[in-house]
């Protein structure tokens, strides 16, 4: 009887460990999903504009958010606009996922990931005593529209987080957009 020969034994495993890493990599990015897409935030005149997308990249290794925001004259201060970029990635485990973030600010913020069934995303940063926490979070509403807010708590007080920003974003295009 001929045994196989190696490059059929080298196919099937690659293939096999090909099937297992996209099982793998649908279970971890299933909860993000929602988040996929190009969205803008839904403002009132004269508030902060915004748009921001997230993206998966690098044969869905990564996902990436890009996020622009201008901001209006207020109370004596001028007009600005604030970019930023976030990775989120898999470390640690196939199921264990990590955010960077970088803005213009020169604000670096390392992020561990937390989701939940019902279509909830928080990006958490690490507890330092001496500095502050960040959580990022994004909700999927039953309209299809998404809740975000941004919240710190401070040094010290690492569960203690109040609210920074809030908004509400819905995909661009979308009927009901506000001018």
């Amino acid at each position: 009887m001929k045994r196989p020969s190696c490059w059929v034994c080298i196919c099937v495993f690659l293939f096999l460990f090909q099937s297992v890493t996209a099982a793998e990599k649908e279970e971890v990015w299933g909860p993000l999903e929602f988040l996929a897409g190009d969205w803008e935030a839904v403002t009132k005149p004269g508030e902060a504009r915004g748009r921001f997308t997230f993206s998966f990249d690098l044969q869905k290794n990564i996902m990436v958010r890009r996020n622009h925001a201008e901001y209006p004259p207020a109370n004596g201060r001028p007009a600005f606009t604030h970019d930023d970029l976030m990775i989120i990635y898999r470390e640690g485990g196939p199921s264990v996922l990590h955010a960077i973030y970088f803005d213009v600010e020169d604000h670096v913020i390392h992020y561990t990931v937390q989701t939940s069934p019902d279509a909830k995303v928080a990006f958490v940063s690490e507890a330092i005593s001496d500095a502050p926490r960040y959580r990022l979070s994004y909700d999927r509403l039953p309209d299809g529209k998404l809740h975000g807010k941004f919240e710190i708590a401070p040094p010290g007080k690492t569960e203690v987080f109040a609210k920074y920003l809030e908004w509400e974003a819905q995909r661009a295009g979308s009927k009901g957009r506000q001018p």
